[in-house]
């Protein structure tokens, strides 16, 4: 095991915060991440910094202990020749402070110096430090598999080959090897390398595949969780808007039945129809708080969106929810956000049925917040046309650039939601993107005209049924 796995710093790598620990005992390696981080040594260079002058410490107390063993059996390296050895290690253990930001360069230099390093030695000995097993587990913890395979590979021949031509004609003894000991020296050196880079690199994917696995898993436990929480939220919903249609016809039918009662007092018991009267006005008054009750628990949190207020939007406690004759507000809220909009009317206006009318408000809210966190900077331009069998909201924006501080998590009703309103009322939403790479929302309502009782001119949708019950 490296000192990568003792600090965890893998995680690091990518920018992400280390989770905790789901185990209620802490383990080794959490123990020493947290005395690092106490240290101030939180983040991936402090970290490689550190595990670099670890690296130099160990490598160059092993030379130095072979320099002893060496003086013991009469072949002490020469002053110069140690001296080259120890800045050669030292340089092959510092480039580990780059190893994550650069691995191929630091694999590179780590494999070059060990080549230097096998120049200065005697054909029949051997010494490495531990930087090619760090750099070369780093490789594999971070390179593409099929990447790895290549860049592990030349390591390999030029850690050999390097080892192979001074061993044939050494810098050290300056005596080539007889045949037979320069096989054994092939051999040594061949196997050293495969263990160095081969084994420490299959090693290091294997751990590399492992931690992905565990991260993919949190993610989808975690989603699972998610999941699970917005299924009992939509079940509590569900069963909050039964609650509200057996409130409201609870209260509505004995409203009914007591308005007729009343209209057949009037003029025989005006003082009973009176009392009729008023207990009618207090039970509508009773079950508009219930249902605004009700329906202020089932709105999304956060539904309104940055820059704009209930009261601009004429959704003041007991006001009605905005339609398209507000659209001009609308749009005048993302100019003060720095959007870029423009609002085009044509045809004769008419009034929409509610829900209708809702919902071509919520389009065109959903569509322009759209624009502001994706399309930042952009021209957006939204068009209602009143035509003589429908009315189409078209609501297009340039390309433009996605937003840093964008939210995540979806803060309004998404193109899923857009097309569930849409298919309440009848009409037919449209979205994709544009030929110069903006993207549009087009919403298209047929409907039937009719004159109403005070003259106004008024559309009903011509599938009536799902104007029945549709979202406010």
């Amino acid at each position: 095991m490296t000192f990568d796995d003792t600090v965890g710093a893998e995680d690091s790598e990518t920018g992400r915060a280390h989770e905790p620990s789901r185990a209620p005992t802490a383990c080794p390696v959490a123990l020493l991440t947290a005395g690092l981080t106490r240290l101030g040594l939180s983040g991936p260079v402090s970290r490689d910094i550190l595990l670099a002058v670890l690296a130099t410490l160990v490598s160059v107390s092993t030379l130095v202990v072979l320099n002893l063993v060496a003086r013991a059996e009469g072949a002490e390296f020469a002053p110069a020749t140690m001296t080259a050895l120890t800045v050669l290690t030292c340089a092959q253990s510092l480039v580990l402070c780059v190893r994550r930001r650069s691995p191929l360069l630091c694999l590179s230099i780590v494999v070059l110096t060990q080549v230097a390093v096998l120049a200065l030695l005697p054909a029949d000995v051997a010494f490495q430090g531990v930087a090619p097993f760090i750099a070369a587990y780093t490789c594999a913890t971070i390179l593409a598999p099929r990447r790895l395979v290549w860049v592990l590979l030349a390591a390999t021949v030029v850690h050999t080959a390097g080892g192979l031509a001074f061993a044939s004609f050494p810098l050290a003894s300056g005596t080539p090897l007889l045949a037979h000991d320069f096989l054994g020296i092939a051999a040594a050196q061949a196997l050293s390398a495969v263990f160095s880079y081969g084994v420490v690199g299959f090693i290091g994917s294997d751990v590399a595949t492992r931690r992905r696995f565990a991260r993919l898993e949190r993610l989808r436990e975690a989603e699972a969780q998610r999941e699970r929480t917005n299924s009992a939220i939509r079940a509590e919903r569900t069963r909050m808007a039964r609650e509200l249609h057996d409130i409201a016809a609870h209260h509505l039918s004995g409203m009914v039945v007591q308005a007729g009662a009343a209209e057949q007092l009037i003029g025989r018991d005006d003082r009973a129809a009176a009392e009729m009267t008023a207990w009618v006005r207090s039970q509508g008054k009773e079950t508009l708080d219930s249902l605004r009750m009700v329906v202020g628990t089932l709105r999304e949190p956060g539904e309104h969106p940055p820059g704009t207020s209930e009261a601009d939007e004429g959704e003041a406690e007991g006001a009605p929810v905005p339609g398209i004759a507000v659209l001009d507000r609308l749009v005048a809220g993302e100019r003060a956000l720095g959007s870029e909009v423009t609002l085009e009317r044509t045809g004769g206006a008419y009034d929409l049925p509610p829900v209708a009318d809702v919902t071509f408000y919520r389009v065109a809210q959903e569509a322009l917040a759209n624009a502001r966190d994706h399309a930042w900077g952009a021209r957006v331009r939204v068009e209602l046309d009143y035509r003589e069998s429908e009315v189409v909201l078209q609501v297009e924006n340039e390309p433009g650039v996605e937003r840093a501080e964008s939210p995540a998590d979806s803060r309004g009703m998404g193109l899923v939601g857009m097309r569930e309103r849409a298919y309440l009322i009848g009409a037919v939403l449209e979205t994709g993107p544009t030929d110069s790479g903006g993207w549009h929302i087009r919403l298209t309502l047929p409907f039937t005209r009719r004159i109403s009782a005070n003259g106004a001119d008024r559309a009903t949708a011509k599938d009536a049924p799902h104007d029945q019950g549709g979202p406010g």
